[in-house]
């Protein structure tokens, strides 16, 4: 199982969106319930939001055979923007894989800490990578509360 790694373009933004919401229908249930998934997920219909993220974020895809099995970004070189790994392609190393080449990326902007907004679902794993709470927040979408996490890692 060769995984390549290569930047997002504007013609991966369908199939982005797509891992998106699977990700977040499929693995993050046990934390959220389906309003708060619903909230979620409705980002997506951001489209403006979305291209600004492809053009101006540093996005990297993980790509097997042809498919995205996840991405990460990092905005402004030193904050975790979007952090999702396919729905099938858990807990294979790929997110390890992507933590680590954003972390690079973050030191080539001679940043000292990488921030960001972790999910119920996600702390684990970003705890397991060196990242630290520092706030619980309740963000309100659609009328519907969904909590996550500031988290931030020294780099």
């Amino acid at each position: 199982m060769e995984i390549n790694f290569r930047k997002a373009t504007i013609s991966d933004l369908k199939e982005m969106q797509e891992l998106y919401i699977e990700t977040i229908q499929h693995i993050c249930r046990n934390d959220y319930n389906p309003a708060q998934i619903e909230a979620w997920i409705f980002g997506v219909h951001n489209t403006d939001r979305w291209l600004e993220v492809i053009n101006t974020q540093f996005v990297l895809l993980a790509i097997l055979e042809h498919k995205i099995t996840g991405f990460g970004t990092l905005k402004d070189g030193n904050y975790i923007d979007f952090f999702y790994i396919h729905k099938d392609f858990q807990r294979q190393g790929i997110a390890d894989k992507i933590l680590t080449e954003l972390e690079l990326e973050a030191k080539k902007h001679h940043t000292k800490t990488i921030t960001s907004d972790i999910s119920i679902t996600a702390k684990p794993f970003f705890e397991k990578k060196g990242f630290r709470v520092k706030a619980e927040q309740k963000n309100i979408r659609l009328g519907v509360e969904l909590i996550n996490y500031k988290m931030e890692k020294d780099l």
